[in-house]
């Protein structure tokens, strides 16, 4: 098991917004806390307010949810908005799946589905670029749920390819990161993703229920193991 020191000396809590009432940050939540960090946990769909700074918070992390980055929700367009705080103040920021979307509309990109129409709902492997190589060790297969993908943001790194979309990890500046990917699912979330989701595994490109949760006994372990890196690597070695 991977061993993460409790963070020294910030005792300020990690920013986490979620997309609906019974959203969870799960996995991350917890490797956060074991970390050392509290969370403040906002649901801008709830009316929950951003804050105009991150000075009070050691970060933030944005989590996925079934909208679309291009939604024209008020909610939807002040949090693409908000980015601007942690990308000017230079702040630890990790979007996940709609979160890195956010963050690549934010930054000008495109969000948007396969040209062929293809999904990615279930496990799929996951290739390390060059950078991707030298920052950390990847793991070779990754859960996904997603219809739609980013293109590359100007001037950011991409940091690892994928199945039916290439753009799946990516880093922007020195402190914002964005994954297409989900790390952060207990098997209490995957058992409820795949009961609530069931009508998408009849979708061009995505897997069949069973493949979930049987996927989640072969390659569960590695991408629990790099999650924790990662989050060291964005929030600890800071």
């Amino acid at each position: 098991m991977l061993e993460i020191p409790r963070k020294p000396g910030d005792n300020r809590p990690i920013l986490i917004v979620l997309h609906q009432e019974s959203s969870s940050p799960g996995r991350v939540g917890h490797i956060l806390r074991e970390m050392g960090f509290d969370l403040d946990i906002r649901r801008p769909v709830l009316d929950d307010p951003l804050p105009p700074t991150l000075n009070d918070h050691a970060g933030a992390v944005v989590f996925g949810g079934p909208m679309s980055a291009n939604d024209n929700y008020d909610y939807v367009r002040r949090e693409i908005d908000w980015l601007s705080v942690p990308l000017t103040e230079n702040r630890p920021f990790l979007g996940i799946c709609l979160g890195a979307q956010m963050l690549v509309r934010h930054l000008g990109g495109k969000v948007g589905p396969d040209a062929n129409g293809m999904t990615e709902i279930g496990w799929y492997p996951l290739k390390a670029t060059d950078a991707g190589h030298e920052l950390m060790v990847w793991p070779s297969m990754v859960y996904q749920f997603h219809r739609e993908g980013f293109e590359l943001p100007r001037d950011a790194t991409l940091l690892a390819t994928g199945h039916h979309y290439e753009n799946q990890a990516f880093r922007y500046g020195e402190s914002a990161w964005g994954i297409q990917f989900h790390g952060e699912l207990t098997l209490a979330m995957m058992h409820r993703w795949v009961v609530r989701g069931a009508e998408r595994f009849e979708l061009p490109g995505a897997q069949i229920g069973k493949a979930h949760l049987d996927g989640r006994m072969l390659y569960d372990a590695a991408l629990r193991v790099w999650m924790k890196a990662f989050l060291n690597r964005i929030f600890h070695e800071q």
